[in-house]
């Protein structure tokens, strides 16, 4: 084979420079997972492509947004998923996060319904329903931890608009009790040596737990939904009904399965905590919080939030994309289908490359001071003059996200409608920073709830 890609004219090295700091055996896993925020941003500084080691493993980093770009989009069908989805795929099945192929694109052209604009209208109604019963017994005074409210929500909405309350209640208790669970330990499972799953520690054995009892509860709703043959008005009943327009066949009960197991595990984690840091990064500058209030005040005069309100919410929307900048998704892997170039060095077929979100949503050269939180970065004059790829934060190109719309809405309509009624306020003394899961969670967040009105 060949190496793809190349201009009579490009210079093309034999390989990337590796990032310093490289441990024997371990590589820059312990590195990553220790300080990921200051590994990943660092990496811009080495190179366009660069090279870590994940364990004995390497991989390329792609570190800008032209790259990005050409690896996720441009060239998206030179590359398959990744060694992580690889490690991912015990607990996903062959869903959208793990497939490749024709049968990847069959899938999300089977999937891609179910999250269109008339159907996120109808999730929208859950949304906002389940935010006011989650706040109705909030007192003056109560101290909430509000990362663990968020994940109760999040997996309360992702329950109730995948399965229809007369099929899954049994599914909702378990995806409450299970989900936590498997996304505490996902990423460090994904990044460690394959012995490291098979040892007896506590996370694996929880993990592993967590996908069996899923494993069993999610097909007895699915085969329920099947047979009552009716639109629910769910994901699930749309995930059933979709035919492929080509052949007219339609996901087997094993393919809705992994596709629900995709949605839980890669959709709720990055809501909730997107929803988290929501409300502590507003908790800290009183100037961006009183522009909230005021905007929300203004809008919904102390009513809940509904999906035809979000065009009047502009700064709140500005909000979440400052939010879905500082803490996306830590990485997405890809893995070389054939010898090819990117950026000027060789990339030989079967190697893994990728691109970490956050090493481009706090690269200086296009988000200014990147870690003050600023939501009028996003103001249509500054944020059009952003290069396409630096803000990905659901992904790009063929395989974008097909929830990001629902994931952004549920985002927005929550926030607001918690904050039409409460103002939620840091508590003295409580140090709140990072911890690193499947995405980068609070390690506490306990606030006090004050009435608005």
């Amino acid at each position: 084979m060949g190496w793809e890609g190349l201009s009579a004219n490009q210079n093309v090295t034999e390989d990337a420079p590796v990032v310093p700091g490289r441990r024997p055996v371990i590589g820059h896993t312990a590195a990553m997972l220790r300080r990921p925020l200051r590994f990943l941003s660092a990496l811009p500084a080495y190179g366009e492509v660069v090279k870590i080691y994940l364990g004995p493993l390497p991989v390329y980093m792609v570190t800008g947004p032209e790259l990005a770009m050409r690896l996720l989009a441009a060239d998206a069908d030179n590359y398959d998923k990744g060694i992580v989805f690889d490690k991912m795929r015990p607990l996903f099945g062959n869903g959208l996060a793990t497939s490749n192929g024709d049968f990847n694109k069959r899938q999300r052209r089977l999937v891609l319904p179910a999250f269109h604009r008339t159907r996120v209208t109808a999730y929208a109604e859950t949304m906002t329903r389940l935010a006011q019963e989650s706040i109705a017994d909030w007192r003056a005074g109560q101290v909430v931890a509000v990362d663990e409210h968020m994940q109760h929500l999040v997996m309360s909405i992702a329950g109730r608009t995948l399965f229809a309350a007369e099929l899954g209640q049994d599914v909702l208790d378990e995806i409450q009790r299970s989900v936590p669970d498997l996304l505490d330990n996902v990423l460090v499972r994904a990044f460690s040596p394959r012995f490291v799953e098979r040892l007896p520690i506590p996370g694996n054995r929880k993990f592993d737990a967590a996908a069996a009892r899923l494993r069993e509860v999610i097909p007895r709703a699915v085969l329920a939904a099947r047979q009552a043959g009716t639109d629910h008005g769910d994901l699930v009943s749309m995930l059933l009904m979709a035919r492929d327009e080509d052949t007219g066949e339609g996901m087997t009960d094993e393919q809705v399965h992994d596709e629900v197991v995709t949605i839980l595990t890669t959709g709720a984690e990055t809501t909730s905590v997107a929803l988290a840091w929501f409300f502590h990064e507003i908790g800290q500058q009183p100037d961006i919080e009183h522009r909230f209030h005021t905007e929300i005040d203004q809008v919904l005069a102390g009513r809940p939030a509904t999906l035809a309100d979000l065009p009047r919410l502009e700064y709140t929307q500005r909000i979440v994309n400052e939010i879905l900048r500082r803490n996306p998704p830590l990485i997405l892997m890809r893995r070389a289908r054939t010898d090819t170039t990117l950026g000027g060095v060789r990339i030989a077929a079967g190697s893994e490359v990728a691109v970490s979100q956050h090493t481009l949503h706090r690269d200086p050269r296009w988000f200014p001071d990147p870690d003050r939180f600023d939501p009028d970065r996003w103001l249509p004059a500054r944020a059009e003059k952003l290069p396409r790829g630096a803000f990905i934060p659901f992904g790009a190109g063929a395989r974008l996200c097909p929830g990001h719309l629902f994931a952004q809405t549920e985002i927005a309509v929550v926030a607001a409608t918690i904050a039409a009624r409460w103002r939620l306020v840091p508590v003295p003394g409580a140090t709140v920073k990072p911890r690193l899961a499947a995405t980068m969670q609070p390690n506490r967040l306990p606030m006090t709830v004050l009435p608005r009105h």
